[in-house]
Parts: C-alpha cells; structure tokens; sequence
C-alpha cells in the first residue's frame, strides 16, 4: 500500500513538471500558427519528453532505493504521461476554444474529407467520413489527454527496459544477487 501511495505522490510531482514543460513546449506549437520558427522549436523539443521521462523515472527509481522491476517503472510512466496529460489538457482546451480560429476543427476535417475523397476508398467510407461531426473543444481536450496516455504506454516500454536492467548481468531481471554474473 505504502509503494502504490509513493508511486502516485511522485507520479502526481513529476507528472507535474512535464505538465509543465508540455504547457511551455505548447505555446511553441501556437506560436507556430502565426510565426513558422516556434514551430521548429516546438519540434526540436519534443523527443526531450522521452529524456525527462527517462529523467523522472530514474529519480523514482532512486527515491525506491535503486530497484524497479519492468512493471513498477512502466507503471510509473504511463501515469506520469497521464498527469502531465490532464496539466497540458487546460491549455489544449484553452487554445481550442478561445484561441484557435472558429473554423480551425471544421477546416481541419474538410481537408480531411477531401483528402480520403482522393485516396481509393470504398463508397460505405467515404461516406462515413462525411457524416463525421467537427470535434468540440472539449472533445479535442479529451482526445488529447488520451493521446498522451497512449503515448505514454507506448515510450515508457523502453524506459522501464533500461531502468530495470540488472547492473551486473545487463538482464531485465533483479532476482540476482550482486555479485552473482550467471
């Protein structure tokens, strides 16, 4: 009980901090609308994600005493993404909604119905496409947060693999002893 309360409270502080750095990393992207250098910048800071990720983990790691299994670590980085999700998730709703132009959603998915329109489709989805409602705000904000949960499934597998490697044997496994090689 003690590890899972542990894992939440740092979870919750780290996932803050990325939170934070996705916020910074975001006005980047907005910025982009109007001047096309952010956009670079927001690019160039994006793989740092995985570094503080990896970063985070490994702090985690530590405060646990210098032992993590594949499982704990993978944990502990899909709920990092999670809550560095829901801090980012008000700057999302806040650009979708007061920021972004009123037709930026509905532009959007005209060019994508276009764009399916032109690929070989068959009729039954092409059609389906152009039921497909213009997202809300809201649902944007939603979409986003579960997007960086899947992210999180996803980049955290290697993090957990290289954080969870025995220093001795080079295994991703931690039933050895020190000292013990074979």
């Amino acid at each position: 009980m003690e590890e899972n309360k542990d894992l939440l409270k740092s979870a919750m502080s780290y996932g803050l901090l990325l939170g934070i750095f996705w916020v910074i990393k975001y006005v980047f992207f907005i910025l982009g609308i109007t001047m096309p250098f952010m956009q670079i910048i927001y690019w160039v800071l994006t793989p740092l994600t995985v570094v503080l990720a990896l970063l985070f983990t490994s702090l985690y790691k530590y405060q646990l005493g210098g032992k993590i299994s594949f499982f704990h670590a993978w944990q502990y980085g899909i709920l990092l993404y999670f809550f560095a999700g829901l801090i980012v998730s008000l700057l999302h709703y806040v650009f979708y909604r007061y920021i972004a132009p009123p037709d930026l959603l509905s532009s959007s998915m005209e060019q994508m119905v276009e764009m399916m329109r032109k690929m070989d489709l068959n009729e039954q989805m092409k059609e389906t496409i152009e039921q497909m409602a213009t997202p809300t705000p809201i649902q944007m904000t939603i979409q986003g947060i579960f997007t960086n949960v899947f992210y999180g499934i996803i980049l955290s597998i290697p993090v957990a693999a290289l954080l969870c490697r025995n220093n001795f044997t080079g295994l991703i496994n931690q039933n050895n002893k020190k000292g013990d090689n074979l």
